[in-house]
């Protein structure tokens, strides 16, 4: 490991989300230590990977050493461990840029996560692509020489911390490309400086690494004990996992390998592995994540499929393979039909590539269906992570809305919980005889939803209405007409029609209660002018005076609460206010002879309504004066 005398030596300062980071790994975050030796190795056989692909450009970048691997040797006297590869190797940019800050962005988030009591003993380290500092939790000091590939001798770096708030960076030469990291053990990192130990490390989270993984170990006499003389001995099997028969891999070897290439620490929900011949040769391994990603709506999430071209490593977050909606699955695709030096570009348009994004979708919900049927409480978990994802499948991906649609899962007034469990084919099953509609009702919140008045008449009538209360269930609706036949019904919309519900002793009270309300509906109509699209009488009431619907191809309350959160100028929403005939507000202002009088009855009826639907009023000015001449009299 030696190497010529240092140059350009300077220190520098550590990023201030660096120090935060190393304090956490010497202070608090890890009780498994043994993790950062699979964070090495990790890094190790990535390096490899960058190195392949770049090879297939400039096959000088080998150097007439074609056997990547990673190398691993201690040192009980000089209390060190060495891990070293023979990859792509880094310059003095890369170092400062890799490994004295964090480029990545939502930090904030990442520290607010590790600061919640819970993540202590983290889940959170890899999905922010800062593992190499997790050797700091084994050791005091970390030495790291490298070499690019294309480098020159003599432009090797060595970088090196004690973990603290800066760290030495230096011009070195190094015999050989790729990166060699030293760890200077502290006294609890030292029940690793064993052959046994090590071995067990590398064969618990590395024998899916495509590289070969030696461990330096001594030689035995013909007694078998050990002499001075020492040897590098494979401990990985070193075959590319997917490449293996589904039989022969174990459960623990899947989940291992999801770790690897998903950076998470949690075991997958589920996964889906399987080899394609045909029109198209492809290998896919995808998998179905338990928890998820903490960015996942953030504008600049990186998703897709690791892809491989005749396991060759071309690429991470190949997005072209996975739609949006299903941004959360993890693992890759390995093909046999694209060139070896495809790029992101001649992917968008390639024919293979949309193949292979419709094999591997269908793939997915073909898993998420099964996930769906054979274990409720699992699918349940995943939705409570990825319902809100899913959701925005019926406008994104037309061809699979039914399916999508038999994955979506809802809250009911049949439940009585905002535990969203119900799929759309539990409601069908329950629907009342004659009913050929799906009711459903969008609201801020649950509780808004639950006690809305649009639900008086379905509750005394035991028909179930869909509640829904999440932000884009209002977008979803636009895209998602009908299920098994049955359009969708909002009920809050002035098409609403139950007629087929009541007998006709109902039927016929509702028409002379209508001519009776004629004069009533016409003076609140004059009223209020164009300030309503129209005021009417409805039957759909128990305990509420008044509600306001809208037509029904007029945009609704939630759509237009979701263009104004977002800054676009929504169109202004003319409603139609509805009377309870049965109501004693309404039958008093009936009866009121004075027209001003009458006119504060309209203005209360109005904005309680109002409030109701939209949680606001235009002027809530006429509506105090209107409510404090009232109580005044």
């Amino acid at each position: 490991m030696s190497e010529t005398a240092t140059a350009n030596k300077e220190t520098r300062g550590f990023q201030s989300e660096v120090k935060q980071l190393l304090h956490l790994m010497i202070h608090s975050l890890y009780s498994n230590k043994e993790i950062f030796l699979r964070e090495l190795i990790s890094n190790a056989s990535d390096a490899a990977d960058k190195l392949r692909f770049r090879a297939l450009s400039n096959t000088a970048l080998y150097q007439g050493d074609a056997e990547l691997g990673v190398k691993l040797s201690f040192d009980a006297d000089s209390n060190t461990i060495t891990v070293s590869d023979n990859g792509i190797g880094m310059t003095r940019e890369d170092v400062i840029e890799n490994l004295g800050t964090i480029a990545k962005s939502g930090t904030a988030d990442f520290f607010e996560k590790l600061s919640e009591e819970q993540n202590k003993d983290s889940q959170l380290i890899g999905q922010f692509g800062v593992g190499f500092y997790s050797a700091f939790i084994v050791a005091d000091s970390v030495t790291v020489r490298t070499r690019a590939a294309d480098a020159d001798v003599d432009e090797g770096v060595e970088w090196h911390s004690e973990g603290e708030g800066e760290y030495t960076i230096a011009t070195v030469s190094k015999q050989s490309r790729g990166t060699d990291i030293i760890l200077h053990l502290r006294e609890e990192g030292k029940e690793f400086l064993s052959e046994w130990r090590l071995r067990d490390v590398i064969s618990k989270y590395s024998d899916h690494i495509s590289i070969p993984v030696y461990l330096q170990t001594p030689e035995k006499d013909e007694e078998g004990n050990d002499t001075d003389e020492t040897k590098w001995e494979q401990v990985n099997k070193a075959q590319a996992l997917w490449t293996r028969a589904k039989s022969d891999v174990s459960e623990e070897e899947y989940q291992e390998f999801y770790k690897h290439i998903s950076n998470d620490f949690a075991d997958p929900l589920t996964w889906s592995h399987n080899k394609v011949e045909g029109k198209n040769d492809y290998t896919s391994l995808l998998y179905i994540p338990s928890k998820a990603p903490w960015d996942m709506f953030n504008r600049d999430h990186k998703h897709g499929l690791k892809l491989y071209v005749q396991r060759v490593f071309i690429m991470d977050d190949a997005a072209q393979f996975m739609p949006s909606y299903l941004r959360f699955v993890r693992g890759l695709i390995d093909s046999n039909d694209l060139p070896l030096n495809v790029s992101r570009e001649l992917l968008q348009d390639n024919k293979v590539t949309q193949s292979l994004r419709s094999a591997c979708t269908k793939r997915v919900l073909t898993m998420l269906e099964r996930l769906a049927k054979n274990d409720e409480e699992k699918y349940q978990a995943f939705w409570k992570e990825f319902g809100l994802v899913i959701k925005e499948g019926p406008a994104e991906d037309f061809s699979n809305k039914e399916k999508i649609a038999n994955l979506l899962r809802f809250a009911t007034t049949h439940t009585d919980t905002e535990e969203q469990t119900v799929s759309l084919a539990d409601y069908v099953s329950r629907m009342k005889e004659g009913q050929d509609k799906i009711y459903y009702l969008t609201a801020d919140s649950y509780t808004a939803a639950k006690h809305s008045p649009h639900l008086e008449q379905f509750k005394s009538k035991g028909i179930e209405v869909v509640l829904m209360y999440d932000r884009i269930d209002e977008f979803l609706m636009n895209y998602l007409n009908e299920f098994d036949g049955k359009q969708f019904q909002s009920i809050t919309k002035a098409g609403l029609d139950l007629s087929q519900f009541e007998d006709e002793a109902e039927q016929e009270k509702r028409k002379e209660t209508q001519e009776e309300f004629k004069n009533v509906v016409e003076r609140a109509q004059t009223y209020l002018g164009d300030r309503v699209k129209e005021v009417r009488t409805t039957f759909k009431l128990a305990n509420t005076p008044a509600v306001v619907v809208t037509d029904d191809m007029e945009m609704g309350t939630q759509m237009a609460k979701l263009l104004e959160a977002a800054g676009q100028a929504a169109p202004e929403v003319k409603y139609i206010l509805e009377l309870n005939p049965d109501h004693a507000m309404v039958t008093r202002m009936a009866d009121e002879p004075d027209e001003e009088a009458f006119g504060r009855w309209v203005e209360v009826l109005l904005g309680q309504a109002m409030l109701a639907e939209r949680g606001a009023m235009e002027d809530p000015s006429q509506f105090l004066t209107a409510v404090n001449q009232l109580l005044g009299k």
